[in-house]
């Protein structure tokens, strides 16, 4: 089944899918993949009896720290969008995306230069990762 970790403790190396209204917990035991589950991945798991038996990341975001998105679309997205924040949604950083609209429009559309600067230090390598922390192809 597919579902969502709505949290994990390290600490007690346990943690929370959620999968149709329905919460299933799991231990570090069941975890098959290299990378440690994160809050917010998506996963795949079977349970028995509603006890996960197995889980692990699902998708293509989640294939053990393998580049994902291109730095040069969301370089060329941030120079010729940036003022909309189309890089950062991109990225997958949708709470910056938006406050770049919103700056955008806030400035009279002085807001521009914060994503054309983005862009190009997405560009250079300056910034190099997105949202989930995976570097950039």
């Amino acid at each position: 089944m597919l579902g969502h970790i709505e949290s994990y403790d390290e600490r007690c190396q346990t943690g929370v899918v959620k999968h149709e209204g329905k919460f299933y917990e799991f231990h570090i035991d069941q975890w098959t993949s290299a990378e440690p589950p994160k809050e917010g991945d998506d996963v795949d798991f079977d349970h028995e009896h509603g006890e996960i038996t197995e889980i692990g990341p699902v998708g293509a975001y989640l294939v053990d720290s393998q580049p994902v998105k291109s730095h040069i679309v969301a370089a060329l997205l941030g120079i010729v969008f940036g003022a909309i924040g189309l890089h950062r949604i991109y990225l997958g950083f949708w709470g910056l995306g938006i406050t770049q609209i919103l700056v955008t429009y806030l400035t009279g559309g002085f807001g521009v230069v914060w994503g054309f600067i983005e862009g190009v230090l997405i560009f250079t390598g300056h910034i190099s990762k997105d949202a989930k922390g995976r570097h950039l192809k």
